[in-house]
């Protein structure tokens, strides 16, 4: 189909436009990402799904289309899979700990591939923080190696989702992209076996998270039909990091299908004595640096986080 008849179909409002399947979406979204389609039909593509919303089949072939034109990063055959945290919100109220998380991962003995980019410039971002604690952005694609941490900006891995990341500056709107790279799996592991069908294929684990209650479903739908191993959770701030406050709710994902679920901690939030002081990248790597070095204590939400994530990969 074209550009035309697809925007014909999802752009009839939220109670008229027709669901794609997902070769359809993976159709699109593929000319999408090869820059085939005008800037007018672009952004009538994302106002259309921001209205409609994506089924889960749509996601999927959306993300089909992606995960087709990566750059991936590799990992060696090891006893722990390798780690894929995205980071993409920052830190608005709180201390953004998603980099805490990749660190302390990291020491567990993981090889750990954190990536992102900045869509809300009123917000810091967790590459700022990494960079002030010594850790440069990936230049290129590479070997991950157990016990590092690597970071990526989201143009490395997929200049195309870069692109479509970027409209909302032009709309001011977000759109598909934003919560395609919360489900992206940028992460090859490389096999002593080549006769393994690509969805027997060991596959990272994605930590991931969602913001509003509805996109708990959403997410465990699209991940289930992607066959991926993941740690679904509520974010922190859109982040995927256990809020230090109180333990959120999480439900593990293994070879696409439901493994185990946690419920979140009851009561209230409780408040925060740990950090106080003006958010930026230097005052949280300074926080977050104290913590590494056991001056401060690491909050229990996130060391009960790294377990579950020890817990989920233990039979990979």
């Amino acid at each position: 189909m074209s550009i035309q008849s697809y925007i014909r179909e999802i752009g009839r409002g939220r109670d008229g436009a027709k669901a794609l399947t997902r070769e359809q979406a993976a159709d699109l979204m593929g000319m999408i990402l090869d820059d085939k389609v005008s800037e007018l039909q672009l952004g009538a593509f994302c106002l259309a799904m921001r209205i409609k919303g994506e089924t889960e089949q749509e996601m999927a072939g959306f993300l089909d289309a992606a995960q087709a034109r990566l750059n991936y990063f590799t990992a060696p055959p090891a006893n722990n899979p390798a780690i894929v945290i995205p980071s993409y919100n920052g830190a608005r109220r709180l201390p953004v700990l998603t980099p805490l998380l990749g660190i302390l991962l990291a020491r567990e003995g993981f090889a750990v591939l954190m990536h992102g980019s900045t869509t809300e410039l009123t917000r810091v971002p967790s590459q700022d923080v990494l960079k002030e604690l010594g850790f440069a952005k990936a230049v290129s694609t590479c070997e991950l190696k157990p016990g590092e941490l690597v970071f990526a900006d989201t143009n490395l891995i997929s200049p195309q989702l870069q692109r479509l990341l970027d409209v909302r500056s032009t709309i001011g709107l977000r759109n598909s992209a934003h919560s395609m790279v919360k489900l992206l799996q940028p992460v090859k592991h490389l096999t002593l076996t080549l006769n393994l069908t690509q969805d027997h294929q060991p596959k990272a684990f994605l930590i991931t998270s969602y913001t509003h209650p509805e996109y708990a479903t959403s997410m465990r739908k699209t991940l289930e039909l992607m066959r991926g191993n993941a740690v679904l959770m509520r974010g922190c701030e859109g982040e995927a990091v256990a809020d230090a406050r109180r333990a959120p709710a999480y439900a593990v994902i293994r070879n696409g299908e439901l493994a185990f679920e946690r419920e979140s901690e009851k009561g209230s939030v409780a408040p925060t004595e740990l950090f106080s002081g003006e958010l930026s990248a230097k005052s949280i790597a300074a926080y977050t640096s104290k913590m590494l070095s056991g001056l401060i204590p690491i909050p229990k939400p996130i060391l009960d986080q790294i377990a579950i994530i020890k817990l989920a990969s233990s039979k990979f």
